[in-house]
């Protein structure tokens, strides 16, 4: 970068649980960044691997903060805690980035100085091969809550943002144990627009079975995010009425997944909210009771 250029202190989150096999080349790859005002904060989220040890080989590089088993949510949110910069920017412990991926991203927002978070293009990894993403995955840029309905369309490891960005739409919901980044990105695209530099500086693997994202039975939680959303007075009339519409279709695709795995008492649950929300001028009246007694 020129030296002329404004240099903020980004503070660079990863957090982790149990990935010692994969942390290492996610630390060397902010260690390489050829933009150098950062800090680096692994949050370790009670792992019983080698993970500590690992850690402590960079401890003149990285802050280390341990905490008992909570989820990434609570390990996400402790980093943010504990950092100094006006940047942040999110690393998943499996993900790696390009040399100059943040360097990329302070040039975007000295260039863009009222854009509040910026997200990159991703090179994707699926057992050790390259796959190419699906159209439905193709990442606009913008005002972009509507696309971002029908599946998440924001990588935590593409993001970076001013942290001021997290006192207007609050942090990652602590109660979520998945789909905690496609709530937060509801929080933010309905209000803000989320820019895209159109370069894949990140690369995403997957395939392993500890990744989150593959567990079935996700959809429970992006429903409980679309009626967090949907009870706020975030939405324009038109966000409302897509969000509700969503809201209705993963409640009938979760209870027919339900159905198909025996879960009855669940399913009609799920089928009676979407029925209601046919009905329902606001969804501040439709029950929890089933989404509390699954667990949050």
């Amino acid at each position: 970068m020129s030296p002329n250029i404004n240099t903020p202190l980004v503070s660079v989150i990863i957090p982790t649980y149990n990935r010692a096999w994969a942390l290492k080349k996610a630390i060397d790859s902010v260690l390489e960044q050829d933009y150098k005002n950062f800090e680096l904060i692994v949050v370790d989220d009670g792992s019983t691997d080698e993970t500590e040890a690992l850690v402590k080989k960079y401890e003149k590089s990285v802050k280390y903060i341990q905490q008992p088993n909570m989820g990434v949510s609570t390990a996400r949110n402790k980093g943010i805690s504990a950092s100094a910069g006006p940047f942040i920017a999110f690393l998943d412990s499996d993900d790696y980035w390009l040399p100059e991926k943040l360097s990329a991203q302070i040039e975007f927002f000295n260039a863009n100085p009222d854009a509040l978070i910026c997200q990159t293009e991703e090179i994707w990894i699926r057992d050790g091969k390259r796959v190419n993403p699906k159209k439905k995955h193709k990442k606009p840029s913008g005002m972009i809550f509507i696309p971002s309905l029908a599946l998440c369309l924001i990588s935590p490891s593409a993001v970076m943002m001013r942290k001021n960005l997290l006192a207007k739409v609050d942090s990652f919901d602590e109660s979520l144990p998945a789909c905690e980044d496609y709530d937060l990105w509801l929080r933010v695209s309905c209000r803000y627009p989320v820019h895209l530099i159109d370069k894949p500086l990140v690369v995403k693997t997957g395939g392993h079975d500890d990744q989150l994202s593959s567990s079935t039975g996700l959809d429970k939680y992006r429903i409980y995010a679309l009626k967090k959303i949907l009870r706020s007075d975030f939405l324009t009339p038109a966000q409302y009425q897509a969000a509700e519409n969503m809201l209705k279709k993963k409640c009938r695709i979760y209870a027919d997944g339900c159905t198909k795995h025996g879960r009855r008492t669940v399913a009609t649950y799920y089928y009676r909210l979407a029925e209601e929300i046919e009905h329902k001028e606001k969804i501040e009246s439709i029950s929890d009771d089933e989404q509390n007694d699954e667990g949050f």
